[in-house]
């Protein structure tokens, strides 16, 4: 006998090496979900491009998808550039 270990691990040998196990899994996952969210988060926090103004890009956009018609569009384009808001 070794180390008076007889044939095998006891009753807490087997609890501290599933508590490991599944310790280490968690943490492992946790790990992994964290890092892909900072990614995430990272890409899409970009800037609108470079030459056109946020909300000017959106009221084009409300202009394309019908929301608004030609006229509304000029109206508040102009606002928007002059600064009354």
């Amino acid at each position: 006998m070794m180390f008076w270990y007889g044939n095998g691990m006891n009753g807490w040998g087997w609890f501290a090496m599933s508590a490991g196990t599944v310790l280490f899994w968690v943490f492992l996952v946790t790990a992994a979900v964290l890092i892909f969210r900072t990614l995430d988060r990272a890409s899409a926090a970009r800037p609108a491009p470079p030459g056109i103004a946020a909300p000017e890009r959106i009221l084009g956009e409300r202009l394309a998808r019908g929301e608004i018609d030609e006229e509304e569009y000029r109206r508040r384009l102009g606002a928007l550039r002059s600064g009354d808001r």
